[in-house]
């Protein structure tokens, strides 16, 4: 089903998004939105969950949590890969 929304744009470039795209699209007043440029056509979607926004979301699997030895097995998988594709080769 197609339904248009027609609106001004003020002396600063700017619009109201109206009520029913942003239930569409999911989105509260401060969120960002992306605007992408498709040859003839401009959509606009929710943008993804920055690292900022997301901090929090996930409890920790220990309390406090370790940040070093975590820093550690993050080198520790990573160089483990690192060798892995190194013996491939």
């Amino acid at each position: 089903m197609l339904k248009e929304h027609v609106r001004r744009l003020t002396s600063k470039g700017q619009v109201t998004v109206p009520v029913d795209v942003r239930r569409k699209l999911g989105v509260q007043p401060g969120e960002t939105v992306i605007f992408r440029i498709l040859d003839d056509r401009v959509e606009i979607d929710r943008a993804p969950m920055s690292l900022e926004q997301a901090f929090g979301s996930v409890r920790p699997l220990k309390q406090p949590e370790d940040f070093e030895a975590a820093g550690q097995q993050a080198w520790d998988e990573h160089a483990g890969r690192v060798l892995r594709e190194m013996q491939e080769e």
